[in-house]
């Protein structure tokens, strides 16, 4: 086994990016394949793997896995390191645009700082009332490429992310698929957010999607103007550019850095 391999970052989330339109790892193994890789200590560790494969609709399609060998819809901070990475290995240019399975993504890639512009939100659901074992959670609910479930709270620090996330994340209201959950903050006009990642079971430092959520929902009950900034728990900062549309919900772009850390080639498993 010898598959070259980058590893980026975007937010803290991280990630793992393999060019594969020459099938250097099959499809059939593919999500053994990434539970390994994604594992820490003993392999190169991340929250998920991207596929950089052949489409005829884009310049580029992805296939994405969370670590835990899963398949996911889309990811922001994952469609902002590829995009990086598809721009400065000649797979696209500048701006391009790559297929997911939540539909085409644009991008636009200047050095570090990457802008995507996501699939069109749906399935807005406000006030919900989510109750387990006794606890009840107001809670909204968008689809963002991947669902997520929005909880605002006085404190996110003091927050057990994990309890909570999991309680909603399983919860017969958003079965059988489960829902990524965030835990939203207002302060100093904009937003500080923790994110439950399913396909991770656990907290990321950052979650793209979740941020747009996020800031989607907040924008709507607040009136926060655009761009929204976002405090991730990595600590850095991303913007959330929200322009209205008479489609419905409206057009989001999610802007930040992003770093490529190391590559090298996966010789062992």
């Amino acid at each position: 086994m010898n598959i070259p391999f980058t590893k980026m970052s975007g937010s803290g989330n991280d990630f793992v990016i393999i060019d594969n339109r020459d099938g250097v790892v099959a499809d059939t193994i593919k999500r053994d394949f990434v539970e390994k890789v994604c594992r820490v200590k003993d392999s190169v560790g991340a929250d998920g793997v991207i596929f950089i494969e052949n489409t005829d609709r884009a310049d580029y399609k992805w296939d994405f896995y969370n670590s835990d060998g899963s398949s996911a819809e889309m990811c922001g901070n994952g469609g902002r390191c590829v995009a990086r990475y598809a721009f400065e290995k000649g797979i696209a240019p500048q701006s391009h645009s790559f297929e997911t399975v939540a539909g085409i993504i644009s991008a636009e890639v200047n050095g570090p700082l990457v802008k995507v512009k996501l699939t069109p939100p749906e399935h807005l659901q406000e006030g919900l009332d989510i109750e387990f074992e006794g606890v009840h959670y107001k809670v909204d609910s968008v689809n963002t490429g991947v669902p997520h479930a929005i909880v605002f709270s006085e404190d996110v620090e003091k927050e057990d992310v994990t309890t909570v996330g999991r309680n909603i994340r399983y919860h017969t209201v958003f079965a059988p698929a489960g829902t990524n959950v965030d835990l939203v903050q207002r302060q100093n006009g904009g937003l500080k957010v923790r994110t439950y990642e399913r396909g991770v079971e656990g907290e990321t430092l950052a979650c793209g999607t979740g941020v747009v959520a996020s800031a989607l929902i907040a924008s709507k009950r607040f009136e926060i103007p655009s761009p929204v900034e976002v405090e991730t728990r990595g600590g850095e900062v991303l913007k959330v550019h929200i322009e209205p549309n008479d489609n419905g919900l409206p057009t989001v772009f999610l802007e930040g850095l992003t770093k490529l850390t190391f590559e090298g080639t996966i010789v062992e498993l």
